[in-house]
């Protein structure tokens, strides 16, 4: 996708609320109002309730019954380590995972929640679907987004900021199947009561966008059939599916989960960057101790958990930042740790290995006129490995400011192309002047993209330096595998069949754009560091390889059986385990959010129901 010039600083408003607050949104009043055909009575009461809690809320504003539930956000500074400061549960980042996980536990024990990031709310970067492009592509220090390159040459984000992808992502929400569900070695049942835990609380149902339809109904007419309708349900054909940004265009976080512990028992910790695990090495194998962390001024601190046996240190960091910290920790490679001087805690040689990305490639549509801005709603599922999606537009709030994005500016752009020497200003003008051909990239037209599912080609991560501020080394090898390049084949021939359909045709220009004229304009409206072959866009197997981007879909580096075994629990050491999507083989579904929030809440519960019994958790 196209990467924007501007950041906003647009106030919004905070989208947490009390249970009983929530209850008078519209979807849950729909709810009372079938409770009042099932119970008459008790119904009519309810919904009276509700109406006068709904006027009363409107007069005190939302801010008063957000702080009822919500544990308190305090930057790390905050911290004491007192004896009495010592907890149950530590748990390592408080993204996709980190947050249901942390709400979940508090529930019955003490835990403290330390987010490298700052808070999502009142930041309208992230709060407003308008703003998406911009949040992502703002690379200042303080962002809820640091970017990566990866040595393939694809720029990449990781989330750093409460909430973690679920702040930068495009909202789509969809669950994994049921075959993912087995493979993973999960409690169906279980499963299926977490799920929906995540649902009540952070999603709806989208508006359906003009471009979402016509690629809705130009996937049926190439053959792309079933329609499932309206589903969160992972089903071959095409379907609309769940999204996190509610009917006003106001995004819902992970971090909105929160809301759901016990604000007695949570304590979460923004600017607390986790530099490393403490661990005891006096047994006959480590156990973890607690973690050491610098607060939001470079002070240091030390969080450690109660000395009853269960209590544990969890790493929801993500696929880059948990591998990131156990190799900081001691946990990876002997040969490795000991070149960064590292000292080694534990040999395993299988922490940073097997990393892959779904590559994503897209193809541009001109159309005959501005179409409305719009992510990531309908899905087409083929038998073959590839989902299509699609998004359109250019969204900006009318008072953002300039800002200087770095290697994703839109002012530098595919000049990140050129090697460093060759850079200068008769090139940056030569790329401006370029740029002009674009055909209205941002603003008359959309996107239809294709992405591989559970790609074979695998990379590895490891420390460039012991800087945890730093990204480490990533290698996704992208198309490494042949298969995974047959499927991309296949992916863009499907986009030719949708683009061709009477549907589209509505939409888009005249028949003037051939294919090759098509794939042409894609490379160059894609942004990466790989040198592009605008001629040679016949072949197909070449446009994949020039103009695979990424939809931030990476995943492994601590996989089941390797890192961690099916409780998600530390190989080789007590007290440690990893919830994440470093855990994954594939990624699950076409967009992973909704599994890794579930995943949050079912290890949540799991742990609960070792601990306490199988009603923990209810």
């Amino acid at each position: 996708m196209p990467f924007l010039k501007s950041v906003v600083a647009l106030k919004c408003f905070e989208a947490l609320s009390t249970e009983v607050a929530s209850t008078v949104m519209a979807r849950n009043l729909e709810v009372a109002l079938r409770f009042v055909i099932m119970v008459p009575k008790e119904g009519e009461l309810l919904v009276k309730i509700l109406m006068f809690l709904s006027i009363l809320g409107s007069s005190q504003g939302r801010r008063d019954a957000i702080a009822v539930r919500h544990p308190r956000l305090r930057e790390a500074s905050s911290f004491s380590s007192t004896p009495a400061a010592e907890y149950d549960y530590i748990i390592v980042g408080g993204g996709t995972a980190g947050c249901p996980l942390a709400a979940t536990l508090s529930q019955n024990y003490s835990v403290l929640l330390l987010e490298r990031g700052g808070s999502p709310y009142r930041n309208g970067n992230i709060t407003h679907m308008q703003n998406f492009h911009i949040g992502l592509a703002d690379t200042s220090p303080g962002s809820p987004s640091q970017s990566f390159i990866s040595t393939d040459g694809v720029i990449n984000a990781r989330a750093r900021v409460l909430g973690g992808g679920t702040c930068i992502n495009a909202g789509f929400y969809s669950r994994a199947s049921p075959s993912f569900v087995k493979a993973a070695g999960w409690d169906e049942e279980l499963v299926n009561e977490s799920y929906p835990w995540v649902e009540r609380r952070i999603v709806s149902w989208p508006d359906v966008a003009p471009w979402q339809a016509a690629l809705r109904d130009g996937l049926l007419e190439a053959g792309f059939s079933p329609f499932n309708g309206y589903t969160y349900d992972h089903i071959y054909g095409t379907k609309i599916g769940g999204t996190i940004f509610d009917k006003d265009g106001f995004r819902h976080t992970a971090a909105d989960l929160l809301a759901a512990g016990n604000p007695e028992n949570l304590r979460v910790l923004l600017h607390a960057t986790v530099q490393k695990i403490v661990f005891d090495t006096k047994g006959r194998r480590p156990k973890a101790a607690g973690v050491q962390f610098k607060d939001e001024n470079g002070k240091q601190h030390r969080a450690l958990l109660k000395n009853a046996r269960q209590g544990e240190v969890i790493l929801s960091s993500g696929a880059i930042g948990s591998p990131q910290l156990l190799l900081l920790s001691g946990i990876g490679p002997k040969k490795h740790l000991k070149k960064l001087d590292i000292r080694l805690v534990l040999h395993n040689p299988h922490v940073g290995r097997g990393m892959s990305d779904n590559p994503l490639n897209s193809i541009f549509m001109p159309t005959k006129k501005p179409v409305r801005q719009s992510l990531i709603q309908t899905v087409g599922i083929t038998k073959k490995g590839v989902f299509i999606e699609a998004s359109s537009g250019f969204g900006q709030s009318s008072d953002s400011i300039r800002c200087h994005h770095g290697i994703m500016s839109a002012e530098i752009g595919q000049l990140s192309t050129i090697p460093p020497k060759q850079r200068s200003l008769e090139a940056a003008k030569r790329y401006a002047r370029d740029k002009q051909k674009l055909p209205r990239e941002a603003f008359q037209g959309g996107f239809i993209l294709e992405k591989i599912d559970g790609p074979l080609s695998r990379g590895r991560l490891s420390l460039h330096d012991t800087d945890v501020d730093n990204n480490p080394c990533v290698t996704f090898n992208y198309f490494s595998h042949p298969y995974d390049l047959k499927r991309c084949v296949y992916g863009i021939r499907s986009i030719e069949e949708i683009v061709r359909t009477k549907r589209f045709a509505r939409l888009t220009v005249d028949d003037a754009y051939t294919m090759r004229m098509l794939l042409n304009m894609s490379v160059q409206a894609n942004v990466n560091l790989i040198p592009k072959h605008t001629k040679d866009t016949a072949s197909v197997e070449q446009f994949c390889r020039d103009s695979v981007t990424t939809i931030w879909h990476y995943h492994g580096g601590c996989h089941v059986g390797r890192v961690v075994d099916g409780e998600h629990r530390v190989l080789g050491v007590s007290r440690l385990r990893v919830v994440d999507g470093s855990t994954f083989d594939r990624s699950p579904g076409t967009n992973p959010q909704a599994t890794v929030m579930m995943m949050g809440r079912y290890m949540g519960v799991k742990i609960l129901r070792k601990r306490l019994g199988r009603a923990a958790g209810a």
